[in-house]
């Protein structure tokens, strides 16, 4: 296993202890030398699973919408950003990336 895809909520109003958890999932993911593959922000759930996986020194790969990307303000510590014109090719590329998938709380776009 090389890579694990963390699907979770970028909005900022979420419980602390989400976010706790979400810092704990990015430092692991680093600690045991994967790569994290993510939707790209940096804004909640999304910004403090890259965060925490990149102070442990993690490799990441964010893949956003350009929409999204103007909205969420793409996480600029990411070793790879892809940018992408649809939710549909967004999720493709996450699916394909991933060895492994984790699914931290988030909204309509983490359920699908």
């Amino acid at each position: 296993m090389k890579s694990v895809t963390v699907y979770c909520s970028s909005s900022p109003a979420i419980e602390p202890t989400f976010a706790e958890t979400a810092r704990f999932v990015g430092r692991e993911i680093a600690r045991r030398q994967l790569r994290l593959v993510y939707g790209g922000g940096s804004s909640g759930l999304m910004g403090e699973v890259a965060r925490a996986c990149r102070e442990e020194g993690g490799e990441i790969l964010g893949v956003i919408t350009s929409h999204l990307a103007a909205l969420e303000v793409a996480f600029d510590g990411c070793d790879d950003l892809v940018v992408v014109g649809s939710m549909r090719e967004r999720k493709k590329i996450m699916v394909d990336e991933g060895d492994a998938f984790v699914v931290l709380p988030g909204g309509l776009g983490t359920y699908e």
